[in-house]
């Protein structure tokens, strides 16, 4: 098994990513449904938190059949940050995650996110004060380095280690690259087989298949991956890695049912939490997702995202499974 503190993962976890817009409770809930051992809250503004903003506040809500979950945050102020470990820890999550990658102009051009991977002193001293303002494990999701000139990563794991971080997911690419090109995974394997180090250390970018998932744990001996956009409107690939691993055998595609009771339960779920407008409205994001592949998907995708009617969008999922749709790509 693999350990933060006290809190018992499989051997080889499955972590679903902190993804901005997406990892919500709904998407959560089918993401668990279909495997993922660790998740995390979208992640949340440590300035909005202090402001008491609505978004910021709603996206510490955490629900037990998530277990176990954590609430990851980002900021540019270390006394911020550490007040808003402490406001996190009041929410029940298992850990409190720090979101040190995240490259959109809008958190790292504040000095927030992968920005403070070109200021490593003010990262050690911002992490310290979340360790300090929390008794839960604290864990850090971070980059190699902002650019290839500056790929310090080696030096954040160490240094971040020896104060008190009990885990490391790595995504294998620098804040210049964004989420382009091929991820390196080459360091992540590096810091991992460090004796040095001995946290878990988890790996993150580019893992959309079975096959892959098991290649890189073989070649670079993670203690387990983080899958992000690999799982929009296809949780199953939590089941999928899991079945391969176990038996080295791929599983069918989920069938037309399938993906219309797992778009349903997310579905409903959004409405549940969300309420009927936003959860109707943020749910069309994920429908090209779902129904990929399945002939007439383009029409069907049309006409659910042209209703505002929940009866509407449930009886144009019943007509999906009815036309018998076959997946032609």
């Amino acid at each position: 098994m693999v350990h933060i503190r006290d809190l018992a993962l499989p051997d080889f976890p499955l972590l679903l990513a902190p993804m901005e817009d997406v990892s919500d409770p709904p998407f959560r809930a089918v993401c668990k449904a279909n495997g993922a051992d660790l998740m995390y809250t979208e992640f949340i503004s440590s300035e909005g938190l202090i402001r008491d903003a609505a978004k910021s506040r709603q996206k510490l809500d955490v629900f037990d059949y998530e277990r176990p979950i954590g609430i990851q945050l980002f900021g540019s102020d270390v006394d911020t940050m550490g007040e808003c470990a402490r406001i996190s820890t009041h929410a029940g999550p298992d850990l409190i995650d720090i979101n040190y990658g995240c490259p959109v102009k809008q958190v790292a051009c504040r000095g927030a996110g992968a920005a403070l991977l070109r200021d490593i002193p003010k990262m050690v001293e911002m992490t310290a004060a979340v360790v300090r303002n929390t008794p839960l494990p604290v864990t850090v999701k971070t980059r190699l380095g902002w650019d290839d000139t500056t790929k310090n990563v080696e030096d954040v794991a160490e240094r971040l280690q020896d104060i008190g971080i009990e885990a490391l997911t790595i995504h294998g690419r620098t804040r210049v690259q964004m989420y382009k090109g091929e991820a390196d995974w080459e360091l992540i394997g590096k810091i991992k087989n460090n004796p040095r180090i001995k946290i878990p250390i988890f790996g993150n970018g580019d893992i959309d298949s079975p096959q892959k998932a098991v290649e890189y744990k073989n070649r670079y001996g993670v203690d387990g991956v983080m899958i992000g956009r690999a799982s929009i409107g296809y949780p199953w690939i939590f089941r999928e890695i899991k079945h391969y691993i176990a038996t080295g055998e791929l599983m069918a595609p989920p069938t037309v049912e399938e993906r219309v009771a797992m778009c349903r339960m997310h579905f409903e779920k959004s409405l549940e939490w969300k309420g009927q407008r936003a959860g109707i409205f943020e749910m069309r994001r994920h429908y090209a997702q779902y129904f990929r592949g399945l002939e007439g998907a383009k029409q069907w995708r049309t006409r659910l995202v042209d209703t505002n009617e929940p009866d509407e969008v449930r009886a144009i999922m019943d007509e999906i499974i009815a036309a018998e749709p076959v997946l032609v790509g």
